[in-house]
């Protein structure tokens, strides 16, 4: 590989096409799409301070960098491209990518970010930002800290554990959502939404779990969580109280106890759903 050390590259395209680069200690300033289609590129303790680094790009290693808030919508229709150790102000970051795995990074400014994207691994990602994940499919989540509403609008065969979302309307549309021993703060969870299971999770949300097909929690609790489960079909196994529960359509809601029942004969119907209170 072709080395490129402490340099300070500046103009737009600045290594265009680029290939079999390995680039140490640099600088890419003021110019845009630097390393557009670029192939097969190692790149470590460098900088990114404008926008469009690597759009079409493949084979990309990416260790000990810093995307500048101007690096902006930086890595979009990108396959096979890794990021770890990395901090990423910049948002609008990975837009319809191919496998990618990011560990250890932070993403501060994550609007937009990773939509329509799929094959992606994340281990000890901080992400704080608005539809995070929206529309993408094939996830495999581990350590997220997330911070910012509407996360995985849309999205498919996502798995998620031992990881903390404050995130209002998440999972909204979303299908084949599996979740572990994850703590969820946000009102109007799930949507719209199929097939979402919940392990040893933590959840507390205003009117959450609506409007779902086939939602099942296991071993979960539910902490100031009210108005849940209207027009849902449930298998839930709650180890805590339910504050309220409004029109399941149907399955079996088990808890410790439940404050408020409402079921309205005229919009479901109360033989379809069995009710177990334990206490």
């Amino acid at each position: 590989m072709k080395e490129i050390y402490q340099k300070f590259l500046t103009g737009e395209r600045a290594l265009f096409q680029g290939k079999d680069l390995h680039i140490v200690n640099t600088i890419f300033d003021n110019g845009e799409s630097p390393l557009k289609h670029s192939e097969n590129i190692k790149i470590e303790n460098s900088m990114f301070k404008w926008k469009y680094p690597f759009w079409y790009s493949k084979h990309i290693e990416v260790k000990a960098c810093t995307f500048f808030e101007m690096a902006r919508a930086g890595i979009w229709y990108t396959e096979d491209i890794s990021l770890t150790d990395c901090l990423v102000e910049a948002p609008k970051e990975f837009r319809r990518c191919k496998g990618v795995k990011v560990k250890n990074v932070s993403f501060p400014n994550a609007a937009e970010t990773f939509w329509f994207c799929s094959d992606v691994e994340l281990d000890k990602v901080m992400a704080k930002g608005t539809y995070f994940g929206m529309g993408s499919e094939k996830f495999k989540i581990k350590d997220l800290d997330l911070y910012g509403d509407y996360c995985f609008d849309g999205a498919k065969n996502i798995e998620i554990s031992d990881s903390r979302l404050l995130s209002k309307d998440c999972f909204w549309n979303a299908e084949n959502i599996t979740i572990r021993n994850t703590f969820i703060s946000g009102e109007y969870m799930g949507w719209n939404s199929k097939n979402i299971t919940l392990i040893d999770c933590t959840v507390e949300s205003l009117q959450g779990m609506c409007y779902i097909d086939n939602l099942k929690m296991q071993n979960c609790q539910l902490i100031n969580t009210t108005l849940a489960f209207e027009y849902s079909t449930v298998e839930a196994d709650i180890t805590t109280k339910i504050d309220s529960v409004i029109n399941p359509s149907g399955g079996t809601i088990k808890a410790e106890h439940i404050d408020e029942l409402i079921i309205e004969k005229d919009k479901v119907d109360p033989s379809k759903t069995k009710i177990i209170c334990r206490s």
